[in-house]
């Protein structure tokens, strides 16, 4: 993979301990949507420099002029590092890596599957498929514990509205802590709210991101509905 030179070109707060990042696009970088990027600090953290670098998927999509990745800020040397870098300064990406990007057969439905910050593949694929006017069905069903901690929830509420190709269903499991309103869905994904999401879907594909317990569990889910492993593609977010 190619070594890029960039810069840090803002960050903002998209979650309850959520940050994204913003940075510079190098000149003729490509990547798909979906596709994930090393971002690597040119000063090594606590002098060491296997806590340089840090996988990340990228959230913007192809189509805009900047890079962008979110995660949660943690408590780790790279990511108080990348949390006080100041705007402007210098950093590398390497990439893209990664094959968790929509298929190419439009006429069979994706489902998306995201726990916490396992949205971030899968804003950028949303988000270039609205900017195309993909005719494909996709369907997104996204778990946090609260609305405070589901990020770009609003944005993916707002492409709901404006993409009929496009469904969105978000869960919460604890807003006995929550001190925001929600009307949506309660509860963990389970086989019965796959269900209901899928029944009028044919063939579709299903994609799964989010911590390595949830992405397990999701997939005996599918798999005890007779999902094919064929028909599930899965990335697991450690250190998130």
């Amino acid at each position: 993979m190619a070594m890029h030179a960039s810069k840090l070109r803002g960050r903002e707060q998209v979650a309850h301990g959520t940050m994204a990042f913003h940075l510079d696009k190098p000149a003729g970088f490509q990547f798909k949507p979906g596709q994930a990027i090393d971002v690597v600090l040119l000063e090594s953290p606590a002098g060491d420099a296997q806590n340089a670098r840090h996988t990340f998927s990228i959230v913007s999509a192809p189509f805009e002029n900047q890079l962008a990745i979110a995660t949660r800020m943690r408590d780790s040397a790279f990511k108080r590092t990348l949390g006080a870098l100041p705007v402007g300064a210098r950093i590398a990406i390497e990439g893209p890596s990664g094959s968790l990007t929509l298929h190419n057969d439009r006429a069979r439905p994706a489902v998306f599957i995201a726990g916490g910050i396992g949205i971030t593949p899968f804003m950028s694929i949303v988000r270039q498929a609205a900017h195309d006017r993909l005719h494909q069905q996709l369907v997104l069903l996204y778990s946090n514990r609260r609305p405070e901690d589901a990020a770009y929830l609003a944005e993916l509420q707002e492409l709901e509205r404006h993409n009929a190709d496009f469904r969105l269903i978000a869960t919460m499991t604890l807003m006995s802590s929550s001190s925001q309103p929600w009307t949506g869905s309660q509860g963990l994904i389970d086989a019965a709210l796959v269900k209901r999401a899928t029944d009028a879907l044919i063939k579709p594909i299903y994609y799964l991101a989010g911590p390595p317990g949830m992405v397990e569990a999701m997939r005996q889910t599918l798999n005890d509905a007779r999902i094919d492993d064929d028909d599930i593609r899965s990335e697991e977010f450690y250190g998130y």
